[in-house]
This record gives structure tokens, C-alpha cells and sequence, in this order.
């Protein structure tokens, strides 16, 4: 059950990181009345990847911390694959940031 639900939560952070801002980048031209709808994908796109990201680093630490826990003398080894992997779901929150900010210039 806890796999299909983390599988589910990154499934829909990427549906909505990647398709929502993508409706917004469809529009050539932004009618006076759409830039809401550009507004709304911006928020959304910055809203859902910090949930996602935050559900994937608490998962990513609470197994980190399980296995030292467990066997302290593996912490070396188990810190940095775990630092590593905070980076990379990191970087795709700030990735969501950058769509997030290239939304907003398009309301103008």
C-alpha cells in the first residue's frame, strides 16, 4: 500500500509539473481574459512539485534514518546516497520554480 501511494504521489507531481504548464505554453497569444489560467498553471506547477518534493525527501530521509538506526556503523555509507538523492528530488522543485517564474511572464 505504501508503494502504490508513492508511486500515485509521483505520478501525479510529474502529470502536473509537466502538463499543466505545457496548456499555458500552448497559447500563442494570451487573451486579457486567460492570464487567470496562466496564473492558476504557475501556482500550481510551484504548488504541486514543493508537495511532491517534500513527500519524496521525507521518504528518502525516514529510510535513511531507518537504516542507520539499524546499523550505525553504515552511516558513511548510507549518508551519501542519501544526500545525493535529496539533491536530484531537489532540483526538480526548483525546476518547477523556474516554470513557475516563466508562467508569470507571460501575464502581462
Amino acid at each position: 500500500m505504501n508503494r502504490i501511494r508513492t508511486a500515485l504521489t509521483a505520478l501525479t507531481t510529474v502529470l502536473l509539473v509537466t502538463i499543466v504548464p505545457n496548456m499555458a505554453f500552448a497559447a500563442d497569444g494570451i487573451a486579457a481574459g486567460d492570464q487567470g489560467w496562466v496564473g492558476l498553471g504557475a501556482g500550481l506547477a510551484i504548488g504541486f512539485a514543493a508537495l511532491g518534493c517534500g513527500i519524496g525527501q521525507g521518504i528518502c530521509a525516514n529510510g535513511a534514518l531507518h537504516g542507520i538506526a539499524r546499523n550505525p556503523s553504515a552511516a558513511g555509507k548510507i549518508q551519501t546516497p542519501m544526500i545525493l538523492g535529496l539533491v536530484l528530488i531537489e532540483s526538480l522543485c526548483i525546476y518547477a520554480l523556474v516554470i513557475g517564474f516563466l508562467l508569470q511572464g507571460k501575464i502581462g
